[in-house]
């Protein structure tokens, strides 16, 4: 495989074991998840991350495992970090930015992962037959899923609980991807990609490639860019699989092994009330994940019971010194709402998250009053504009 300059492997999470990129999926000696590795030093000697013709998440070419010429790309990244003032005012903090991930090419975060994740799988297709790719998916994943493999003309399968989002399920064919609708929740749609797809298989599943959370750690480059060279002092973000949570920590960090950044700022994981089990680890100071027995909440990108990323995300929060909590769907709905009458930023229900615990974090007094507080809204408001007015009808409006 054609990798970037500065790549220096696949390193094993649990065993430390170190594979070269053509490695597709987990640790065949133990079973863990992969992480991309650099020489920092190489990096740090020669960082222009906007001196080429690059430009997105892929100016930062430097710090991922593929050269930008090579990218299976849809111009993801550089997306806006809008100041919200009057949330940071009734926050009372000093900035409140959001990262608005809506503005992706299929209005998700995941749009990050999945450029690198079929970047690498594009180039295994060249020397071997890997089709169909697969994944589970709560929704939005599969979408992106649908899109990136379409654009690198693979055929893709996309495993989606019934309870989906509509607008999922639709983009999902009409980007070209095969889809299933399993009745029930997301775990039974991850029961389904071994028990129904009667083939071999690509996976595009969360760290199992290793590259989703690899693509997410862009995101934590381009806010502190935006910042021009400073961290915020908190970053409030959605959990479900873990991804995006490991993705920011490994960012920021990484900028702080090349001496862009000072330090790592505290991130602080949200999750519903009714589906939290990286919150229910953090309360009992454990490290690992236990299942959540029943979810049910109306966050269906959120109602991860048993996360892929739980134990990683939850060593992420420790080393970033930063907490997870969880908050109530009601609390999530209104917030998403209030982004959207005051702030002119389409929230998606998922991203509504971020903003309610911001709330929670600054009734606990968590908050300095001239702290530059970061809420990332990991999806667009459109994709679950039905579950938003059902909120404000439920209310009258």
């Amino acid at each position: 495989m054609q990798t970037s300059e500065t790549f220096s492997g696949l390193a094993c999470v649990d065993c430390g074991t170190v594979y070269d990129a053509d490695l597709p999926g987990r640790c065949p000696d133990c079973g863990g998840s992969l992480d991309a590795q650099y020489d920092y030093d190489a990096v740090a000697a020669d960082w222009e991350p906007f001196a080429g013709e690059a430009s997105g998440m892929w100016a930062f070419e430097a710090l991922l495992p593929f050269a930008a010429t090579d990218a299976v790309s849809a111009a993801e990244g550089e997306t806006p970090l809008v100041d919200a003032p009057r949330l940071a005012e009734e926050l009372g903090v000093g900035r409140v930015a959001v990262k608005d991930e809506g503005r992706n090419p299929t209005g998700t975060f995941l749009d990050r992962g999945m450029s690198l994740a079929l970047t690498a799988a594009s180039q295994h297709a060249e020397s071997d037959d890997i089709e169909p790719l697969a994944l589970a998916t709560p929704g939005n994943a599969g979408q992106s899923a649908a899109a990136y493999a379409g654009r690198a003309d693979l055929r893709s399968y996309s495993f989606v609980p019934s309870r989906s989002a509509f607008s999922n399920k639709a983009m999902i064919n009409v980007h070209g991807g095969e889809m299933r609708v399993v009745g029930g929740r997301y775990p039974q749609a991850q029961d389904a990609v071994d028990d129904q797809l009667a083939t071999d298989y690509y996976s595009l599943q969360e760290f199992t490639t290793p590259y989703r959370h690899e693509g997410a750690k862009t995101l934590a480059f381009e806010v502190v860019a935006d910042l021009d060279g400073r961290t915020p002092d908190a970053v409030v973000v959605p959990a479900s699989t873990g991804e995006l949570v490991v993705g920011l920590e490994k960012g920021f960090r990484e900028l702080f092994e090349v001496g862009l950044a000072d330090d790592v700022p505290p991130l602080y994981a949200v999750q519903p009330e009714s589906c939290a089990p990286i919150v229910a680890a953090v309360e009992r100071g454990d490290d690992t994940i236990e299942p959540w027995a029943i979810p049910d909440t109306i966050v269906g990108e959120l109602e991860v019971p048993d996360p892929e990323g739980g134990e990683l995300a939850l060593a992420a929060l420790r080393k970033s010194d930063g907490d997870a909590l969880a908050v109530s769907d009601d609390d999530v709905l209104a917030s998403a709402v209030a982004a959207a009458q005051h702030e002119a930023i389409e929230v998606g229900v998922a991203g509504g998250a971020a903003p309610a615990g911001a709330w929670s974090l600054a009734e606990e007094e968590r908050f300095d009053d001239d702290d530059t507080v970061v809420l990332v809204n990991t999806e667009s408001g459109l994709k679950t504009p039905d579950v938003l007015r059902s909120h404000l009808m439920g209310q009258g409006i």
